[in-house]
């Protein structure tokens, strides 16, 4: 397989967004393996960014923030596409460890042992979090299975595809944060401010139990009332209002036209983005 990933954008299969939930919860679980790097060895930030993850493009992988080692700075990623466990040294990888038939408590045994390696006094490593995950056999002991290779690549095209267009939409913004990856829900996003406290989040889920399928969002805080939502998204969008309130595009809803992909998905960022800044101001 070749795993040097993409650049540009990659048309996703919207039929297949809604069979990536085995996929979507395997990662979910594997990319704690990276987060346990920011919460063993990086000083607790106040929002919990210490534990966030960004997404290598050129690998395809969720990688964590880097630690101090004695032999360069260490951090660890996940290459979704084959549930590969990599560990990187100076951003170069070092070691790689795959899943494929590998309980958490082995792979953790691993990672341990090649942090060690690295140069990173694996003692502190930890996996306990205050957050609780998903549910999947993982958790209670089962091996990854990394066998269903086009859902696993599939998912990974869904992040390389967020990460392009969140990344160009921060960058249109004023005062929006850098794009990442928050491994409590797995979900990629950015968070520009307003001032005042208020805000406008955009960002792709992987999926939840709201949506078993892909899906991007954006939302605004203070949260708007159901019955302030008039304005019409572009794209597809809706609105969602069951136990939160924002913008969504599922997955499912993207045009099977590779050329007309992206633009859609920009459509829908972009109207989002203005409807909620206008909420959020009141």
């Amino acid at each position: 397989m070749n795993h040097v990933h993409h650049t540009a954008w990659l048309a996703t299969d919207g039929t297949a967004a809604r069979s990536l939930s085995d996929a979507r919860l395997q990662l979910h679980h594997a990319a704690q393996l990276g987060t346990a790097l920011g919460i063993s060895y990086l000083p607790k930030a106040v929002d919990d960014s210490h534990t966030n993850l960004g997404w290598n493009r050129a690998r395809g992988t969720l990688e964590s923030r880097a630690a101090s080692g004695l032999r360069g700075a260490v951090s660890v990623g996940v290459r979704a596409a084959d549930l590969t466990l990599l560990v990187l040294r100076d951003h170069a990888e070092f070691a790689p460890i795959p899943l494929h038939g590998l309980t958490i408590e082995a792979a953790g045994a691993a990672l341990r042992g090649t942090l060690a390696s690295a140069g990173l006094d694996p003692a502190p490593w930890t996996l306990n979090r205050h957050y609780e995950l998903p549910p999947h056999a993982v958790a209670s002991g089962a091996p990854f299975d990394a066998s269903n290779r086009p859902a696993l690549e599939q998912l990974s095209w869904w992040f390389g595809n967020a990460s392009l267009e969140l990344e160009r939409l921060a960058r249109t913004q004023t005062d929006a944060s850098e794009v990442r990856v928050w491994p409590h829900h797995l979900d990629i996003a950015t968070l520009i401010a307003l001032g005042g406290g208020r805000t406008t989040g955009a960002g792709l889920a992987p999926g939840d139990q709201y949506y078993d399928e892909p899906y991007f969002y954006v939302n605004a805080y203070p949260p708007p009332r159901a019955e302030q939502l008039t304005d019409t998204l572009a794209g597809g969008g809706t609105w969602h209002t069951h136990e939160w309130i924002g913008a969504v595009l599922p997955g499912s809803h993207l045009t099977g036209d590779a050329a007309r992909q992206r633009a859609q998905v920009r459509e829908f960022l972009e109207s989002a983005v203005s409807a909620c800044r206008r909420l959020a101001s009141g």
